[in-house]
This record gives structure tokens, C-alpha cells and sequence, in this order.
């Protein structure tokens, strides 16, 4: 499972550290991504890298979990 340490869903407070990790590929970004995609599947926030959610797009608009791509 990927998320973010300081999400406010898990009480983290917004001061903290923030490191991102591809669910996909394994990238590390330090900071939130403007070009990153972030998908809910079984409750859970994934994040995903640039380049995975620019290969996976259709995927992604067609709302498939990332299992399947």
C-alpha cells in the first residue's frame, strides 16, 4: 500500500515529510506531484508516477483498478 505520511485520512499532520512511491513502477518523489495520479481501490490510496499514468492512461480513465492494467 502506498500513501502519503502526512495524509489527514490517517492523522498525520501536514508538517511532516512527505515521500511518494509509484504503486506501480516504485518511483520516490519527496513531495507531492502535480503530474502524479492518485486512485482509490479497496480503500486505499495509490499513487501513481508520470510516466506509469501517461502508459496506463486508458486504463485509468476507463476506472480500472491497477491490478488489471
Amino acid at each position: 500500500m502506498t500513501s502519503l505520511s502526512g495524509d489527514s485520512d490517517h492523522g498525520g499532520s501536514g508538517a511532516e515529510r512527505q515521500t511518494l512511491v509509484c504503486a506501480r513502477c516504485g518511483t520516490r518523489a519527496e513531495a507531492p506531484q502535480p503530474t502524479w495520479a492518485c486512485s482509490v481501490e479497496n480503500g486505499a490510496r495509490r499513487y501513481f508516477c508520470d510516466a506509469c499514468s501517461r502508459e496506463n492512461l486508458r486504463a485509468i480513465e476507463g476506472r480500472l483498478d491497477s491490478a488489471w492494467w
